[in-house]
């Protein structure tokens, strides 16, 4: 494939919703009264964050597996980098003639002063859970010939999810919360995230479709090495 009009724009969407979820969503707790499931909380993030997987998704079903993975390893450069960022912010030393930074300092640490153990989880979560997604879609189109996208989407976002969820939580919160508290967590997150990938299942078929069309291209990724340690398309 020489030719990719539109997979900048995928790959800088993408990268866009995984520093937001992961720079504002973790800043805030949330909790609703939910039929049926009662009262539940969460990290606000968790809303958008499944939206990163949608672009995954797109990416890997339409311009196959080796390109998805140029954009996994460029969302993990700029959360590395985000991270390096923040900490430099929050730890410069605040100017003493500024008044504002009496208000300023304390709400930056708050927001962004994440500890070492959330800022790995994250870290370490996103990759190898993107890479879970990115494979099982890949090797499903093989195996079903192209046919059952929502298979596909689904079946992956479900083994990405898990893995993602089962690095995060337990590397973040282990010794922390409770062992009740982190399965508790753990489940209904992966259930939320996995619900978010049906909900936008029609949006899926319709992006892909139309990009498909737009750029002339299926890839199969038949003969791909699936390393994750390359770069090369």
């Amino acid at each position: 494939m020489t030719q990719a009009r539109y997979y900048d724009l995928l790959v800088a969407g993408m990268v866009a919703v995984l520093l937001c979820s992961n720079l504002i969503g973790p800043a805030k707790v949330c909790s609703l009264d939910l039929p049926l499931l009662g009262l539940v909380s969460f990290g606000a993030g968790n809303l958008f964050f499944p939206i990163s997987y949608i672009f995954g998704d797109v990416l890997t079903e339409v311009y196959g597996y080796a390109r998805a993975r140029r954009a996994i390893w460029a969302g993990f450069g700029a959360l590395l980098f985000a991270s390096f960022m923040t900490t430099v912010i929050v730890h410069l030393p605040p100017a003493a003639n500024e008044p504002f930074n009496a208000v300023l300092q304390p709400a930056l640490e708050t927001a962004f002063g994440s500890t070492w153990r959330i800022v790995l989880a994250s870290i370490a979560a996103y990759w190898v859970g993107d890479f879970v997604n990115s494979y099982v879609l890949a090797r499903l189109k093989v195996v079903t010939a192209g046919r059952f996208l929502w298979v596909r989407t689904i079946g992956s976002t479900i083994l990405g999810q898990a893995a993602d969820s089962m690095l995060f939580y337990p590397i973040a919160f282990y010794g922390i919360w409770t062992h009740d508290a982190l399965l508790a967590v753990m489940g209904f997150n992966l259930l939320f995230k996995i619900g978010i990938e049906v909900l936008f299942t029609p949006i899926t078929y319709w992006v892909v479709a139309r990009l498909k069309r737009a750029e002339g291209v299926d890839v199969f990724d038949r003969n791909t090495d699936f390393t994750p340690f390359s770069l090369k398309t």
